[in-house]
């Protein structure tokens, strides 16, 4: 998928003030103000996916992320958008993290599959470009809705494009995060997704294990062995 102008997805714009009282700026803000006073050797952002992680599964960040010094950078209802423009606009200065986690797409819904895909792809390379020391995880989008539903196929679809552009990419690895959420009878459990989309504890737990172990694995590669895998 093609970025820039021609995809509305990688087109940064800040959220709309829909309720008036300038919520979403004001995280920026901190996140902002974060970066200049924090020195994060991971930083996570996305949208509510990343941000209920830190703020309702506090047992699973203090155990898993908190050791890595880690920043969590999620804004509930974020698009690829809005992403883009919050790290263009201060969340990537005056810090330098070894690994980056991005999480970001389902809620992209005025977007087709491969917009979405080129979004993340256009967060990529941002991110390439501002902090190219930095190891990037994209987590591929979970399936939603109780029942098989046309956005969860989209969710899906997403992934598979993901799968064929990002290895085209430097330094960013595509973890997928299928974690067994859809039964045979292609139903999703509340036990998983409480309101069949966000993350119960169980569910952030199939996610970030594998995650922690992926993160922990990058920290731990050396530079001469990062150049040999990128060759």
């Amino acid at each position: 998928m093609s970025q820039g102008d021609s995809n509305p997805a990688a087109i940064p714009h800040a959220a709309e003030d829909i309720q008036g009282d300038d919520r979403w700026m004001s995280q920026h803000n901190r996140f902002v103000l974060d970066c200049k006073d924090k020195e994060p050797d991971v930083l996570f952002v996305g949208d509510s996916m990343v941000q209920l992680m830190q703020q309702y599964e506090v047992k699973i960040w203090r155990e898993l992320f908190s050791p890595l010094h880690a920043l969590n950078f999620g804004i509930g209802g974020d698009t690829t958008r809005h992403v883009l423009w919050r790290l263009k606009n201060g969340e990537l200065e005056n810090i330098k993290p070894k690994v980056i986690v991005v999480w970001v797409g389902t809620n992209n819904h005025e977007n087709t599959a491969e917009e979405v895909a080129g979004g993340i792809e256009a967060i990529v390379q941002l991110i390439n470009t501002r902090q190219p020391q930095a190891k990037i995880i994209v987590l591929g989008l979970l399936p939603r809705g109780e029942k098989p539903n046309p956005l969860r196929q989209k969710n899906a679809k997403v992934n598979q494009l993901l799968k064929v552009s990002l290895p085209k990419l430097a330094n960013v690895q595509l973890l997928d995060t299928d974690g067994g959420f859809v039964h045979s009878d292609g139903a999703i459990s509340c036990h998983d997704m409480f309101d069949f989309l966000h993350l119960t504890g169980g569910g952030y737990a199939k996610i970030c294990k594998p995650l922690h172990e992926l993160i922990m694995q990058l920290l731990e590669e050396t530079p001469e062995e990062k150049q040999t895998t990128i060759a």
